[in-house]
């Protein structure tokens, strides 16, 4: 194992990686929903050529199965490593620091984002199709689509809200030390798959009744279908710190769970095609049928593995500062909270341009992530934004 630090000893390294990792592959997901029409966004692309049908098919077959992967895991593992760095910062500061804390740096983006900078964007972007002025628009049409927490920024949101329950909770177990438990071994392997399994089946139940792809929250944007994952590994990150799992984790089963997510990763294409969501993926979505839950237990076998996985691989190899991930560390919040407009502007700006959507997708990112990151850089210069950025 590497000498990765222990909890309370300075930073774990690999962890800031894991979050630019993911930061990136959140900005790189959205694009592709840009590119290849597999999602909802502010302006999709795809094969726009009727006549390219084939073209057409292979375009949404590959932005489905990079979207289905990423959808699987990336956000719970955002949400596990957030965690994770809670009953810490908790401890030191208490409720009324911690929450203090929460509210500046997430509930301050949150508002300004959802009612200030959001709406001016959507307004921009859609004002022929819109046809009223905009102070007509925001106060009627634009809450529409939810009171807050709307594009990207609901991950912010659903962080602060875990974050106040969890502030709750401490307040109504204060009798219990808040000092660590000594390390436990890391859970085996029989215990991750039925938690891997409970995972799966969790959310199936979920989504009997709340189908994805459907924001069934509106009013806060929650897209309830994959809260089943969300709250269960906001949990694991909470437990993680409290016995070191993060380091803990033996290189064995780091390397057994990556070869798994491997396997996971490659099964979508077979699953998918064998159980006929080429002619129609919607049962695959939810409801209460076998499509249903066989996607569900792939989804949470696909996120535990990839979980435990990357914090394997990074750990091993990312467990270090250089002078890019010094740059990238600090911008990475910053860039997500503005990646949106960037990836949007930048589709605008390339629209006129004819490829296949894929390449297209891969020459706009390598623009797109150095910008996002680089505007990042400039914003956090900017007077009394290091207190929240």
């Amino acid at each position: 194992m590497e000498n990765a630090q222990r909890k309370g000893t300075g930073r774990l390294l690999f962890v800031d990686d894991i979050r630019v990792f993911l930061t990136i592959l959140v900005l790189l997901h959205h694009l592709m929903v840009i590119y290849a029409g597999t999602g909802n966004w502010f302006y999709t692309e795809g094969m726009q050529d009727a006549s390219k049908a084939m073209q057409s098919d292979v375009t949404e077959a590959l932005g489905g199965w990079f979207c289905a992967v990423n959808q699987a895991y990336f956000m719970g593992l955002f949400l596990l490593i957030s965690a994770y760095f809670v009953p810490g910062s908790y401890d030191r500061k208490g409720a009324g620091r911690f929450l203090k804390d929460r509210l500046i740096r997430l509930g301050i983006p949150l508002a300004l984002y959802s009612w200030v900078i959001n709406p001016v964007f959507v307004y921009v972007v859609n004002y022929r199709s819109i046809d009223k002025p905009f102070w007509r628009y925001f106060p009627v049409e634009y809450f529409k689509g939810g009171l807050i927490g709307q594009g990207p920024l609901w991950f912010i949101e659903v962080l602060l809200i875990f974050s106040l329950v969890y502030v709750v909770y401490r307040l109504m177990v204060r009798s219990r030390p808040a000092s660590p438990a000594e390390e436990t071994r890391f859970p085996s392997n029989r215990a991750i798959v039925i938690f891997a399994l409970l995972l799966g089946l969790a959310g199936f139940l979920v989504r009997g009744e709340f189908v994805m792809d459907e924001y069934n929250f509106k009013a806060l944007n929650l897209q309830i279908p994959f809260f089943a994952q969300y709250i269960a590994l906001f949990v694991v990150g909470l437990i993680a710190f409290r016995h070191d799992w993060l380091v803990e984790l033996p290189d064995r089963t780091g390397r057994l769970w990556l070869r798994m997510a491997a396997l996971m990763v490659i099964l979508w294409a077979p699953m998918m095609v064998v159980n006929g969501a080429i002619n129609d993926d919607n049962s695959f979505k939810g409801g209460w049928c076998w499509q249903s839950l066989l996607y569900a237990l792939w989804e949470s076998f696909l996120c535990i593995s990839m979980c435990i996985g990357l914090v394997y691989l990074f750990r091993r190899y990312r467990n270090r500062r250089d002078k890019i991930a010094a740059f990238l560390v600090p911008n990475a919040y910053t860039a997500y909270l503005i990646h949106a407009m960037v990836i949007t502007a930048l589709a605008f700006a390339f629209e006129d341009i004819a490829l296949f959507p894929q390449l297209k997708w891969l020459i706009v990112a390598l623009v797109a992530v150095p910008l996002c990151f680089g505007i990042s850089a400039l914003i956090r210069k900017l007077p009394y934004t290091d207190r929240v950025l």
